[in-house]
């Protein structure tokens, strides 16, 4: 708790006020951002951590430093302002938007793939935090999408966690709105949604009304995407169900040594939150199989965060695969066994033991359970199996 103070403590406030001043070698990203936060009247916050009473637009222009000058996954917050664009995230414009020119924007933004990434950040972000963050992650992933954020009322401090899941319930309706304008939108090809934490909740309870409204959740919205998701398993199980047989492809990334999930388990009545589970492990692993959910295990990785709850947006690797793939809808995994070279590392499907079993050697800091991968592999297994009398079979344990 103490690193994560003095963190904040070292930054500049008000780092959205645009800066006139220009750096070599730096790059743009232009961030569409809806929020349901009050306006604040503090020069460079814009937007409080109280809850506003009706959404608003704004265009944000991040500039970011040149890669000799930053890691991938991090953001460099500014210590004094004016921000070094050289060296430091700075703001380089700001614009606040009506209905109509937030549609233009999008239609302005939308890349040849008219694929659009909407972020939902998590617990205990201010307004500046989820616009810098959600500019990293598309800086770093490279991905071919319009960017859009929807930040919702967090107060920004890790003593307001009851405020901060009132205020996702207080965000539903608006989130529910922007996604299916979004999703309504003739330009707009396919949508995917990423949410950290505490906004996976806010994410899962829109696409649920969406869902309940409509009959299913758009069609648009194709992939889903929840980074260390802080959501009871047992709602998160009810909740897919009511999301219907059409619903999204799931991608979830968790991680066992996740510190702030575990806080969140212990305040929440001791339930298994979704984004700590071991998916090799029953009942998840046969649930997560039958609902076609992949899952990341980044519990290996070593992260910057003193509470591993932000390894999703911190790992060169996990950034890249980010932006190579899942958030341009495809699958995980290119064989029966993992992801190779894609991540640099293999990745053994559903079970580590049967990779054990097999005599695979196996050092992945990543742990991929997709099951559509499991059931070609099984498929393979069964084949050779029969060919060679059963020995494989055995061999493998099924």
């Amino acid at each position: 708790m103490l690193a994560v103070l003095s963190g904040c403590a070292s930054r500049a406030e008000g780092v959205l006020i645009p800066t006139t001043i220009e750096a070599k070698g730096t790059s743009k990203v232009d961030v569409l951002v809806a929020t349901t936060r009050k306006s604040s009247s503090v020069p460079g916050v814009l937007f409080s951590g109280e809850r506003g009473k009706e959404p608003e637009m704004t265009e944000i222009a991040v500039s970011i430093p040149p890669e000799s000058k930053r890691k991938v996954g991090q953001v460099q917050w500014p210590s004094r302002l004016p921000a070094d664009p050289s060296k430091d995230f700075a703001t380089v414009a700001i614009s606040q938007l009506d209905a109509n020119e937030s549609r233009q924007w999008l239609r302005a933004h939308l890349p040849k793939s008219r694929r659009v990434l909407v972020f939902v950040h998590g617990f205990n972000n201010r307004y500046e935090d989820a616009v810098y963050r959600f500019a990293q992650i598309v800086h770093d992933s490279r991905a071919d999408v319009a960017p859009v954020l929807f930040t919702w009322p967090s107060r920004g401090s890790i003593f307001a966690y009851n405020y901060d899941k009132e205020s996702t319930n207080y965000s539903r309706d608006a989130l529910e709105t922007m996604l299916r304008r979004i999703a309504d939108d003739k330009g707009v090809g396919e949508v995917t949604v990423m949410a950290h934490s505490m906004g996976s909740w806010l994410t899962v309870e829109a696409l649920r009304q969406m869902a309940i409204r409509d009959g299913r959740v758009s069609p648009k919205i194709q992939n889903v995407i929840l980074a260390s998701p802080d959501l009871d398993v047992d709602v998160f199980g009810r909740q897919l169900e009511e999301l219907g047989a059409k619903r999204p492809k799931f991608t979830l990334f968790v991680s066992r040594d996740d510190r702030a999930l575990q806080l969140s388990k212990r305040i929440s009545g001791n339930v298994d939150r979704l984004g700590q589970i071991d998916p090799a492990q029953e009942p998840y692993r046969s649930e997560l199989e039958r609902a076609g959910i992949t899952v990341l295990d980044l519990t290996a990785l070593q992260g910057g965060d003193p509470l591993n709850h932000g390894k999703f947006a911190e790992s060169p690797e996990v950034v890249k695969l980010l932006g190579n793939r899942l958030i341009a809808g495809q699958t995980v995994t290119d064989s029966p066994i993992g992801l190779g070279e894609s991540i640099g590392a293999l990745a053994v499907g559903t079970a580590q033991t049967v990779g054990s079993a097999a005599s695979v050697a196996v050092s992945a800091p990543i742990a991929v359970f997709d099951p559509n991968t499991r059931r070609s592999y099984n498929d393979q297994v069964d084949r050779f199996g029969q060919s060679l009398g059963g020995t494989i079979q055995t061999a493998v344990g099924q």
